[in-house]
């Protein structure tokens, strides 16, 4: 099967990128690999490049070389192709997918990424509308609305400004948004049923544990259970707020006696989210769109997801290395 390399020249701030290539291209000559290298060029192109590859081509490995973005748009433009194997190198901020897989596993290994096994994994599927526009598409990790939200569209503004790297531009945007405490008004059903309506400091819609660069907001969820794992944090103070954080960033929030009075979480096949303002921003793995009320459907075994397992990292490129991310 053909190997294409779907590079984002944008991710984790543009560093790096030409030894990714350079080590993309040695590895593919040493191999003599039935492989390439695509470069996209805006947003959005790595979807339609990948779609337009499998029509014109046929189904092949599409490995995304960026962060969960870039994952998201080669899985929607993949998924319809049967045959097709989808994989990342991950070089953006986030990188949250990778987290739900075992540090041996080596995704910056340009030769394990061709020669790597594949596993089946869940999607979540979504259909809203915006403007009368309806739109739909799949999510490999997790959709976020409210609190967390307005933390990954605040960051996006935070990394564009000079010497605030991805992590640290989060944990400021934390701060800034738990100041100004904005939440969302939200009715919201799973598997048909009316779990809350009202005020909420934030929902996530969760296929991985982790979103923020590794803030494991819920631990309980699988990639391959089909199923969505749901939170719903409560409209509580800011000073509430503060004692939860730190449990719900490292995943212990389960184990906090009385948590349940603040958060909400279950497991389900359906969500259904209906803004009771008319709109709402929505977090896609980790990029903003405009939404009104969208239903959230997971798809089991949606693709096989390329695990490469080796021993060796990615080799020396000049005098530096792609950083290891995860």
């Amino acid at each position: 099967m053909k190997t294409v390399f779907v590079v984002n020249p944008e991710a984790g701030q543009g560093k790096n990128i030409d030894c990714l290539i350079q080590s993309i291209n040695s590895t593919i000559s040493k191999l003599k690999a039935d492989a390439q290298v695509y470069i996209t060029k805006s947003i959005g192109d790595a979807e339609k490049y990948v779609k337009n590859f499998c029509e014109k081509i046929g189904p092949a490995r599409f490995i995304a070389c960026g962060g969960d973005g870039t994952l998201n748009e080669v899985l929607n433009g993949a998924i319809q192709s049967k045959g097709s194997e989808i994989g990342v190198v991950p070089i953006g901020t986030g990188n949250d997918f990778c987290r739900n897989f075992e540090k041996g596993s080596c995704f910056q290994d340009i030769e394990a990424q061709i020669n790597g096994e594949t596993v089946e994994c869940d999607a979540i599927k979504f259909s809203t509308s915006t403007e009368n526009k309806e739109k739909e598409g799949y999510c490999v990790n997790m959709f976020n609305i409210g609190f967390d939200c307005n933390v990954a569209d605040l960051t996006q503004d935070m990394k564009k400004k000079p010497f605030i790297s991805g992590s640290l531009a989060y944990f400021v945007s934390i701060l800034v948004t738990l100041i100004k405490k904005k939440g969302s008004n939200l009715k919201i059903e799973i598997d048909g049923k009316l779990v809350h309506n009202g005020k909420l400091l934030l929902t996530s819609v969760a296929n991985g544990c982790y979103c923020g660069g590794g803030v494991k907001s819920n631990p309980l969820a699988s990639i391959k259970d089909g199923l969505i794992s749901i939170n719903i944090i409560k409209n509580v103070t800011r000073r509430k707020l503060i004692t939860i954080l730190p449990h719900y960033m490292k995943g212990t929030h389960h184990s906090v006696s009385g948590i349940e009075k603040y958060i909400f979480t279950d497991k389900c096949e359906k969500v259904t989210v209906t803004p009771n303002d008319g709109g709402m921003r929505l977090c896609v793995d980790g990029e903003i769109v405009d939404a009104e009320k969208t239903q959230f459907e997971i798809v089991h075994n949606a693709f096989k997801f390329v695990v490469p397992r080796a021993e060796k990292m990615l080799a020396e490129c000049s005098a530096e290395k792609i950083p290891e991310l995860i």
